[in-house]
């Protein structure tokens, strides 16, 4: 579940890790490469084989070592599921965090998905 994954994101980057591993599976790695395409992760590498398939994620931090990402806020649930048309995909934040969404396009980002024209899965707000 992609929950999971996020939760150890930013629980390692709350605790200054260069670093996190969770289990591979095709959706958490295409939510990790739309984080990494939106800059909010340094990188990712999928490790083992067979049941043991993981993915190590490089956290990013600033000049600083402040934690680029600030909180993510989980939108859908598997007991309540969010689906939104691109209309309404409002800016987070103020401009300063992002929407992302599972599409008949892929995972993309509110503002994608908006010049896309498409709606879908409104899945977490990242700041």
């Amino acid at each position: 579940m992609y929950s999971d994954t996020l939760t150890r994101i930013q629980n390692g980057l709350k605790a200054g890790k260069a670093s996190v591993k969770a289990p591979f599976t095709k959706f958490d790695f295409a939510i990790l490469e739309a984080l990494l395409k939106a800059g909010y992760i340094k990188n990712i590498e999928r490790k083992g084989r067979g049941y043991r398939r993981a993915v190590e994620i490089v956290l990013k931090y600033d000049e600083s070592k402040t934690p680029v990402i600030d909180e993510i806020k989980i939108i859908s649930k598997p007991s309540r599921r969010m689906y939104v048309n691109y209309e309404k995909i409002k800016t987070s934040k103020q401009g300063y965090g992002k929407y992302f969404l599972s599409t008949n396009k892929g995972i993309l980002t509110g503002e994608e998905a908006r010049k896309e024209k498409v709606g879908g899965e409104l899945l977490f707000e990242i700041w």
